[in-house]
């Protein structure tokens, strides 16, 4: 593997998540310098075969998720396979799973099987939800968990049918908070020399996730009013339709209000909206307001005249059109990597470091790819998988 320089460089990751929660935590590992080690059953992580793809089993999620990733097939129903995976884990920094606590214990990889031979390891349980909990066991996917954390709940006050988010977003935010905890873990082994064990659930982290602005009055006891954050979930929060499209603005602070009353509707300049918290109590009133104000011209027109303003708005753009961003492009945000099937145009790091910069690891492996090239340096003799 060639080797990085980023903030993670020399941390040796073995990886035995699937799908997206773990592999997008260990895919910044792996893009900020660490050595990661996938392991996979013969079959392949499913997320090989699941969206478009240059070959059978190297499907875009896939091929982006575990980009500069090795991969190693091992079977864990046979004593070989355990056997090398327990090689590896002795060697590793982090040990990271998606599997069901009673799944991963009854291969004898549970954290205390893992710490039995390797103390200052970080073992990192990526769950639907925690262990201390009566749903501990219960599957769960993105889609569940956007309903079970209030998400779809949000979406319904928002537009008024229940629905989930355009993305798969419990997945990803687990995701990174599996990545800022396991990290967290690595920082205290450096200063203590301690490992230990680090849960993630994904319920836990979207529960805390939506209720940032959603506690509300009901944060409080006595509760001083129900969860929610109005502005957040008025119908009259969206796109406002333009003369000739949509425009995204957010006429939001007292400056900025200030500002857009003086140079477009001089007759709001009184005593009903003056303040951020006047406006927050009448948040359906003023989105209803503007909306009809941005009716009458066009999309451009606004956006030069509220950025001239420093009032936030934004064109409506679609997914592929991110793929030709001037800023974007200037920050060097994609990242062209060849592979075996040709240059892939990999979204970066959103992270920028100064002194440790990471970068696009390599290409996403062949199923299989490197479990003799990993079998070699742990000794193993050829088949031993």
């Amino acid at each position: 593997m060639e080797s990085h320089t980023g903030p993670l460089s020399g941390v040796r990751v073995v990886d035995l998540t699937a799908m997206v929660m773990g592999p997008y935590c260990t895919q910044i590992m792996a893009d900020m310098g660490a050595d990661v080690v996938k392991i996979e059953p013969p079959s392949g992580d499913n997320t090989r075969y699941i969206s478009v793809g240059p070959e059978p089993g190297m499907a875009g999620v896939f091929v982006n998720v575990n980009r500069g990733k090795r991969s190693v097939v091992l079977d864990l129903r046979t004593e070989a396979g355990k056997a090398s995976l327990r090689a590896l884990v002795a060697r590793a920094d982090v040990v990271i799973h998606s599997m069901r606590a009673t799944a991963i214990a009854r291969l004898g990889f549970s954290y205390a099987d893992v710490a039995a031979v390797n103390p200052s390891v970080v073992y990192t349980n990526c769950y639907g939800y925690g262990r201390r909990g009566p749903e501990a066991d219960r599957t769960a996917y993105d889609d569940t968990i956007q309903a079970e954390c209030g998400l779809v709940s949000a979406q319904e006050r928002l537009t008024g049918r229940a629905a989930y988010v355009g993305t798969i977003l419990a997945d990803k935010v687990a995701g990174l908070t599996a990545l800022y905890a396991t990290t967290m873990a690595l920082f205290h082994r450096e200063r203590t020399g301690e490992g230990q064990e680090v849960e993630i659930g994904m319920f836990e982290t979207m529960a805390s996730f939506m209720l940032v602005e959603h506690a509300g009055g009901a944060l409080f006891s006595p509760a001083l009013g129900g969860a929610g954050y109005p502005r957040a979930v008025t119908p009259d929060r969206r796109p406002y339709r333009t003369k000739d499209g949509y425009l995204s603005a957010l006429v939001y602070n007292d400056k900025q209000w200030s500002a857009f009353v003086a140079a477009v509707r001089p007759e709001w300049a009184d005593a009903r909206f003056a303040t951020l918290e006047q406006r927050a109590r009448q948040i359906d009133t003023v989105y209803a307001l503007l909306g009809e104000t941005f009716a009458a011209r066009t999309t451009q027109e606004w956006l030069d005249l509220l950025r001239s303003l420093d009032i936030p708005a934004a064109p409506v753009r679609t997914l592929d059109e991110l793929f030709d961003n001037a800023h974007l492009d200037a920050v060097g945000f994609f990242e062209t990597v060849d592979t075996p099937n040709g240059p892939v145009r990999f979204p970066g790091s959103p992270a920028w470091f100064s002194r440790s910069p990471g970068r696009v690891a390599g290409p996403a492996p062949r199923l299989g790819a490197h479990t003799e090239e990993v079998a070699a340096e742990l000794g193993l003799v050829e088949g031993n998988q």
